[in-house]
């Protein structure tokens, strides 16, 4: 039951009551927010308020509505597991769903539960302080209401803080201009229209195809080659979706099982261990299966450089077969990093789209952007492309952008900011030291963005959920990690990165490197899923060893 001092306020069923006190303050309403406010609830009956910049739940899948926009994850891993019903009613139409079903199926689920209530909409925060005489976190949004609370949970997601790059007289342009995660809710026309597209990320990939069959002509900015798998997207047939309302434990003790969170496993073999004519055999039998699965053919691709080379000039290969321009294929294969070592995209038709007569390569490598002029972008060697409209295909300040964009200071006034000035600094992803009663939902130092997310989310969620049980049923009322676990679990991160090719691509966004200033510092986990699972399991069988308890 809620402590007995806690006052709980009135609210309508919009949740549109503002300020307040609560047992728990929740940031975002995407899918960790939501499952989150279910979880301390509905569950341990606490008094919850969940705060969203958004007009809407969706939390990723609200902003970013961008042509194309699709998950990665193949839909039926792509959801919440919690609920045997929630999963017997939902019927997902595709093998990689759209944007928009993606937000019906969150609304479906904010519906479900009754959790709008609980939600405060259009409510961005500022401001996130730590009273340590009265135990509480105290919180102000953009709109001047304030909040207080006993825990303070981030649910801002690891890719929600979009990256505009500063490229000189971007406000002398004189068209329009759009981020991809910015993207308006009433879409934009590219119908005979000049577009320049910067950025040929996961998500460059997934636009660029769609604004070509709509735009005059479009010219894309590529300063980084990137490796990309087909999707294969197709709508589900009826034989699969049985298969999927049959096999629900299944499915989910696999995705519980792999280092990724996805619904398949890794082939127990090695790159070596076959010749290789077999090995192109395999990858070719994983490039026309499609998607994510094609870096699960063998067990080393992602540890061994020699491995990875052979699937790094199979995609090369393809690329040069798909694209006809000799020239235009030889600046989409000089890709410069080891394949999967940055997010490894999958695409509809994205080396095709450089087929069309209407679409023009730009290698930024050979020559930069110097500037955006009123009438577009020129680069460095003279050339000025005339647009109508500008893409920023840019990505984000990932994983730690959401959390220092707010004022979050800690014990003794100290900002997050301060604190993690060389990088992120965490326990499990889960706290940082001077932070009590603070929790990051997939926060930096956790598998997040290595998985399928939904899986990391629930674990999270469920932690937090058991965590504050726990302190609860013993009169407790903090929690907050120690400095020494916090330099353990950093070293511990850095070692199982620096056992596998990731954190060798020095412009990779999982360093940071996409954001300029930004310290160099490899911040997802990378010792797997299943792994980081049981860890957080024996931390908390130990009685929560690592965090101090009182209060």
């Amino acid at each position: 039951m809620p402590d007995s001092t806690t006052q709980h306020p009135t609210t309508s069923a919009a949740g549109q009551g503002g300020g307040g006190r609560f047992d728990a303050l929740v940031i975002g309403a995407g899918f960790s927010g939501l499952y989150q406010l279910h979880c301390l609830r509905d569950r341990l009956g606490l008094s919850v308020r969940v705060l969203e910049a958004a007009e809407g739940v969706g939390g990723t899948w609200y902003w970013n509505r961008y042509p194309g926009a699709r998950c990665d994850s193949e839909s039926h891993s792509y959801c919440y597991s919690f609920s045997k019903e929630l999963l017997e009613e939902w019927e997902w139409s595709e093998r990689y769903p759209g944007q928009a079903e993606i937000l019906r199926y969150l609304n479906h689920v904010a519906d479900r539960f009754d959790l709008r209530r609980d939600i405060r909409f259009g409510a961005r925060v500022v401001s996130a302080e730590w009273d340590e005489t009265a135990e509480l976190w105290r919180v102000v949004t953009q709109s001047g209401e304030r909040y207080a609370a006993r825990f303070l949970i981030t649910a801002v997601g690891c890719l929600s803080a979009a990256n505009i790059p500063d490229i000189p007289g971007l406000e002398d342009f004189r068209g329009r201009w759009y981020h991809t995660g910015q993207w308006p809710h009433e879409g934009v026309d590219f119908t005979g229209k000049r577009v320049g597209m910067i950025g040929t990320g996961s998500t460059g990939i997934q636009a660029a195809p769609v604004i070509a069959e709509a735009a005059a002509h479009l010219t894309v900015f590529q300063r980084t080659a990137n490796y990309s798998i087909p999707a294969r997207n197709a709508p589900l047939t009826p034989e699969f979706k049985r298969y999927v309302r049959e096999h629900h434990a299944e499915i989910r003790r696999v995705m519980h099982a792999t280092p990724n969170g996805h619904p398949f496993y890794i082939e127990d073999r090695s790159v070596f261990d076959v010749t290789p004519e077999e090995r192109r055999a395999i990858y070719e039998v994983a490039w026309q299966r499609g998607g994510l699965q094609f870096r699960a053919t063998f067990r080393d691709l992602l540890v061994d450089k020699a491995a990875n080379d052979t699937a790094a000039e199979f995609i090369r290969g393809k690329i040069r077969e798909v694209v006809k321009n000799p020239a235009t294929a030889a600046v989409l294969s000089d890709i410069d990093h080891p394949f999967a070592a940055k997010r490894p995209p999958i695409d509809t038709n994205y080396f095709e789209t450089f087929n069309r007569d209407n679409v023009t390569l730009v290698n930024l490598r050979a020559t930069p952007i110097e500037c955006i002029t009123p009438r577009g972008i020129r680069t460095r060697d003279g050339t000025e492309y005339a647009l109508d409209a500008i893409v920023f295909a840019t990505g984000f300040d990932a994983m730690t952008g959401p959390l220092l964009r707010m004022d979050i200071r800690g014990r003794d006034g100290l900002p997050l900011r301060e604190a993690w000035r060389a990088g992120p600094q965490t326990y499990l992803g889960l706290q940082a030291a001077g932070f009590p009663n603070l929790f990051t939902i997939t926060g930096p130092g956790s598998p997040s963005v290595l998985c399928n997310m939904p899986v990391p989310i629930e674990q999270h969620v469920e932690w937090i959920t058991d965590c504050i049980a726990h302190l609860r049923s013993r009169g407790l009322t903090r929690i907050e990690a120690t400095p020494e676990a916090v330099d353990r679990w950093v070293a511990h991160a850095n070692d199982a990165a620096n056992a596998s090719l990731l954190p060798t691509v020095p412009h990779s966004w999982y360093l940071g490197a996409n954001v300029p200033g930004k310290p160099r510092v490899f911040m997802p986990y990378a010792g797997g899923m299943a792994r980081y699972r049981a860890i957080c399991a024996e931390v908390a069988a130990r009685g929560y060893e690592g965090f101090t308890l009182g209060g």
